[in-house]
């Protein structure tokens, strides 16, 4: 069964940060088999895109949401300032999270202004605006680990609705114990995706959508399996695979159950 529903883009730059991906073009080279996945730790950039103050404040999902939404947009060519955005995790900050419940288990229960605004889920949207100016719209939501299909449902519907580019930044990191035996994401990671209503120079592929059911597309490689299942926003990866390997196709990915988002891309 499927929907009659069907939304399309172009997506003109791709950002990539990941255990062991560090970045898209790495990341490309993996996920085409062309190189190896050697599983390492998150590296994430500092955010020099922000002032001294905000860049000692940032937390990890701030970081990785700005590297892998600035990234995409670069290789766009698209100015971030004049872009809409669509912030897609799973959860919100984990970290201060920890902090905030170990504050409120205390007997001391003022909890930090600084500590508060970073847990809160659109954080990394307000850091975008101060980062790069941005005066578009932005929205962040939440779909457990639907995340990634929600976000990238939103931005193809804001970019039918206003025939103007949008980027998706899906991004997740993690949380520390207790927490992670209850929520075990591992690392952070963050896919980009610059999408625009027509073809430009550009463009890479064209994605089109649709709600259905049936199962979700898997990743041959067992390493890059346990990140797509372990790292919400990694649900995306066999779209970043198929934009690798330049073969295009039809896959799906987790919506919420019982649907599933089927994608059809095919390479320009």
């Amino acid at each position: 069964m499927s929907t009659d529903m069907s939304l399309s883009a172009w997506i003109d730059g791709i950002g990539l940060l990941a255990p062991g991906l560090p970045d898209w073009t790495h990341g490309r080279a993996v996920l085409a088999g062309r190189e190896p996945h050697v599983p390492a730790p998150t590296v994430l950039p500092a955010p020099m895109v922000l002032p001294a103050n905000e860049r000692r404040r940032a937390s990890r999902v701030v970081r990785v949401a700005l590297a892998s939404g600035l990234a995409a947009l670069e290789q766009a060519g698209l100015d971030p300032s004049s872009v809409a955005a669509v912030f897609a995790a799973s959860t919100a900050d984990g970290h201060n999270c920890h902090a905030l419940c170990e504050t409120l288990a205390s007997s001391d229960q003022r909890v930090s202004p600084t500590r508060f605004h970073n847990s809160l889920h659109n954080t990394p949207a307000g850091y975008w605006s101060i980062a790069t100016g941005a005066m578009a719209a932005s929205q962040s939501l939440a779909a457990y680990d639907a995340s990634f299909a929600a976000g990238l449902l939103e931005a193809l519907v804001q970019i039918h609705a206003t025939a103007a580019p949008c980027v998706l930044i899906a991004y997740d990191a993690e949380y520390p114990e207790p927490i992670a035996s209850l929520r075990p994401i591992p690392d952070a990671a963050g896919i980009g995706l610059a999408l625009s209503p027509q073809a430009g120079p550009r463009s890479v592929a064209r994605v089109d959508i649709h709600l259905g059911d049936g199962p979700v597309t898997t990743l041959g490689t067992p390493s890059l399996e346990t990140l797509r299942t372990t790292i919400p926003a990694l649900r995306g990866l066999p779209l970043l695979q198929a934009l690798a390997s330049g073969s295009g196709g039809e896959f799906a990915v987790e919506y919420l159950s019982p649907l599933s988002l089927h994608i059809r891309l095919t390479p320009c």
